[in-house]
């Protein structure tokens, strides 16, 4: 199977394409990324609020222990302290969930920025490449076989006829020297229609 051309200027072409899919690629990966990490800034005060509610609830707590040793009215003391403390808790609830939505939104915009751009460079790249490959081998296997050269032949002198001008037109043209089975005008149409895939006779 043949990936690329063998001619210079269609393999060039070809290469050159492939570099710039696979660029376009990259780029929107890295963006989608970075995207992605800026949407996660946003979980900063989140973290802040679950680190300052996790300390503020540890420290009433403790209180609350330290209160509880108060004679007398020590469990009437530590009753709102672990009010507050549970109240702290859900501060740093708070936080754990706002970090939690903003890593969804994160990982659904970088999806769908990584998604949709490769979905559509391939879509624009690969049905093209796919169907050179395929033509490219059919081609070979034609020009292989037997009365092969004798189809490409054919297919050079239906198909525009800009390469055809280039060449010493033979007596009685070229459609009479095909229908004659004229062997070098079969082999130089079957070059033609060759070359314009980008395959070498």
């Amino acid at each position: 199977m043949r990936l690329y051309a063998q001619t210079p200027a269609r393999r060039n072409r070809q290469v050159l394409v492939d570099l710039i899919a696979l660029a376009l690629i990259a780029v929107a990966v890295w963006a989608a990324l970075v995207v992605h990490e800026t949407i996660m800034l946003l979980a900063e005060p989140g973290r802040k609020v679950e680190s300052s509610g996790d300390r503020l609830a540890e420290e009433l707590g403790n209180a609350g222990d330290a209160a509880s040793d108060v004679p007398l009215i020590g469990g009437v003391l530590k009753k709102p302290l672990e009010s507050a403390a549970d109240a702290s808790s859900g501060f740093a609830d708070a936080g754990v969930s706002l970090q939690e939505t903003v890593s969804q939104i994160a990982t659904v915009v970088t999806t769908a920025l990584i998604v949709i751009p490769v979905f559509v460079v391939l879509l624009l790249w690969l049905p093209p490449r796919l169907l050179w490959i395929r033509r490219s081998n059919t081609l070979r296997r034609l020009a292989e076989a037997p009365g092969g050269a004798d189809l490409l032949a054919l297919r050079a002198l239906t198909g525009p006829p800009g390469a055809l001008a280039k060449l010493p037109v033979p007596p009685g043209g070229w459609a009479d020297a095909w229908r004659q089975g004229d062997r070098q005008a079969i082999t130089d149409l079957s070059s033609i229609a060759l070359k314009r895939i980008g395959l070498r006779p």
